[in-house]
């Protein structure tokens, strides 16, 4: 049985994350990390995207077909470009990873806003920091008021995370790795689409575009569809464009 390794990103662990995918697991194994920092695991004075993408690659198994939501997704990345000798297919949703397209105006822009949504969280007490990321990020989820005690260890720990904007994907090193890539949008953002595209281009990776799910594709009824289907291919040593 093939065995997915589900990434989240920030604010929620895994479960919230990946909710709509465990039902893949009449057909896989199904590996739902959850990273330092996140319910329920106690909270961390830091949350850095180099130190989680080695604790990744270090749980790799041989064969294994990873699969990130955004902060997860920029991890993933760097976490199969560590280890891709083990990894069997990969599929990012939505990854920020910015430094793959600062050319294009709305990803500069994005930048620019996360550096002044981090600015504010020296002052910004833990739900209004919350609030207004997922706005930055075009999160279509509102969190309760006042924030039940998971969700706002979350939002602390996104109050600490290292910014995106400062990962360097390893672009070249990964289009020369021999596994399948999947690259998820949502149609939501154009800062998103232009670092989507770009992945795509730079990875000759298969492309998917699921609206109506703001920031969280794989909410999308089709999501786990199109996920079987790549992964199956990747399995059989097919990459056959979706």
């Amino acid at each position: 049985m093939e065995r997915l390794v589900f990434v989240h990103g920030s604010v929620v662990g895994g479960r919230p994350t990946w909710g709509a995918q465990l039902p893949l697991a009449e057909s896989f194994e199904l590996v739902v990390l959850e990273r330092p920092g996140f319910w329920p695991n106690p909270p961390v004075e830091r949350v850095d995207f180099e130190m989680d993408a080695e604790l990744v690659a270090g749980r790799f198994q041989p064969g294994d077909h990873l699969v990130g939501h955004s902060y997860g997704g920029v991890i993933s990345l760097l976490a199969a470009a560590q280890r891709p000798e083990l990894v069997g297919s990969l599929t990012v949703i939505e990854p920020p990873a910015t430094r793959v397209a600062l050319d294009d105006p709305a990803v500069a822009e994005f930048v620019a806003g996360g550096l002044e949504l981090y600015a504010s969280g020296k002052t910004d007490d833990a739900e209004a920091f919350l609030r207004r990321f997922l706005m930055a990020v075009g999160s279509t989820f509102v969190p309760p008021s006042p924030l039940p005690p998971d969700l706002e260890q979350g939002a602390r720990a996104l109050m600490v995370e290292r910014g995106p904007w400062e990962a360097e994907i390893p672009l070249e090193v990964l289009a020369e790795t021999p596994f399948p890539k999947l690259v998820v949008s949502g149609a939501h953002h154009p800062a998103f689409d232009a670092i989507c595209d770009a992945l795509e281009r730079e990875l000759e990776a298969e492309r998917v575009v699921l609206p109506g799910y703001g920031h969280a594709a794989q909410r999308h009824p089709d999501f786990n569809a199109h996920l079987t289907d790549f992964v199956e291919r990747a399995a059989d040593g097919g990459q056959a464009s979706a």
